[in-house]
Parts: C-alpha cells; sequence; structure tokens
C-alpha cells in the first residue's frame, strides 16, 4: 500500500505545511511519517491536525481539562491497539511512555490495558475510551457516573470520547495506506534520559 500512496516530498508541499513539519522536526529529530502521509491532501491535512491540537493541547486552545497528556496519550494506545493500528499504537505509545515516565506502561497498556500498571482513574478512563471504540451505542447514563466518581466531569468525558472517535479515524487511514511507525519511535522513552552535566 505504501507504492500506492508514497510520501511526499516536503519541498512540494504548500509554504504553511512544511513550516510546520519542519517544526517538529525541529523537536523530534525526525518527521513522523503522519505529517507527512496525510500531506498528499493539504485541505484535509490542515483540518486533521488542527483537530488533533485541539483535543491534545486544549491549552493551546484557550481550555482547562482534567486529563493529563499522559492520560491522552494512553487512550490513543489502548484503542488504537484494539484497532489494530501499528502506526499509533507505536508512535503513541513512545509519547506515553515519555509523559507518564514509565518504560513499560506503553506496552502494558496495547496487549492488556485491564492489567496495566496505572491508577484506578485511568483504568476507568480506559474502561470507557474502549466502550466508545467497541460498542458506542451501548453507552449510557451508568457510564457517566462511573467517570465522575473518579473526578471527571462531563467535559473530560467528551474529551475521551472525542479522542477515541478522532483516533478511530486515525487508524483506519493508517491501515489503509500501509502507514508504518518511524524507526525512531520504538525506542524513545524506553530508558531515562541522561542528565546534561550543569554548567
Amino acid at each position: 500500500m505504501a507504492e500506492r500512496y508514497p510520501l511526499p516530498d516536503l519541498n512540494t508541499l504548500p509554504e504553511d505545511i512544511r513550516d510546520r513539519i519542519l517544526q517538529v522536526q525541529e523537536k523530534a529529530g525526525f518527521i513522523p511519517n503522519v505529517f507527512l502521509a496525510f500531506a498528499r491532501r493539504p485541505a484535509e491535512w490542515r483540518a486533521f491536525f488542527a483537530y488533533h491540537d485541539a483535543l491534545m493541547e486544549p491549552e493551546g486552545a484557550g481550555r482547562s481539562s482534567n486529563l493529563t497528556k499522559g492520560d491522552r496519550e494512553m487512550i490513543v494506545t489502548a484503542t488504537s491497539s484494539a484497532n489494530h493500528c501499528l502506526y499509533c499504537v507505536v508512535a503513541h505509545g513512545a509519547l506515553l511512555r515519555i509523559y507518564e515516565k514509565k518504560p513499560l506502561v506503553a506496552d502494558q497498556v496495547a496487549v492488556n490495558w485491564r492489567k496495566a500498571d496505572i491508577s484506578a482513574r485511568q483504568h476507568a478512563m480506559l474502561e470507557f475510551a474502549m466502550k466508545v471504540c467497541l460498542a458506542a451505542h451501548e453507552i449510557g447514563e451508568a457510564d457517566f457516573e462511573a467517570l465522575h466518581a473518579h473526578g471527571l466531569d462531563d467535559e473530560d468525558i467528551w474529551d475521551i470520547a472525542a479522542i477515541t472517535a478522532f483516533f478511530g479515524l486515525s487508524n483506519r487511514m493508517a491501515n489503509f495506506t500501509g502507514m508504518l511507525p518511524n524507526p525512531e519511535f520504538y525506542l524513545l522513552g524506553r530508558t531515562p534520559r541522561e542528565k546534561k552535566p550543569a554548567g
């Protein structure tokens, strides 16, 4: 499939998209394949990443949330595993390890989140996310009450559902196009970073 939808040349992309991708490259040290894969359709790229940023970086949209960055990446990792999306499990699993500062957590969440070393609140969060992912038509008042008991409000619950639904789209596009994770993602967050000497 990758031959059918080859990654576009960065230099052929519109300036705003190219600038954003170069910013990502400068921060990460590489260009995640998703940024180039979706850039074949600039209007869709802009819409996709605008929604991505609003969900995953709500403070940038002027909105507060009780979900941490680690919580958000945990939702993506667990639901992407349910959707059999190699790209998103590996890429967002790397971010999960970094934000949670736990080198084992992403593998645990991807394979069996019910047995992962996570908090009771995160367990309830993932239980709801998986229901949105696999059986959204069954959601009822009891699901909201279970999350309220862990201090999550209705806006947080919206976030959980929206992140799950958005990455359901991403999972399906990654699978259909044959998008593979960058090799760099596999090692990120697995070993503690060496502290730079002071001075």
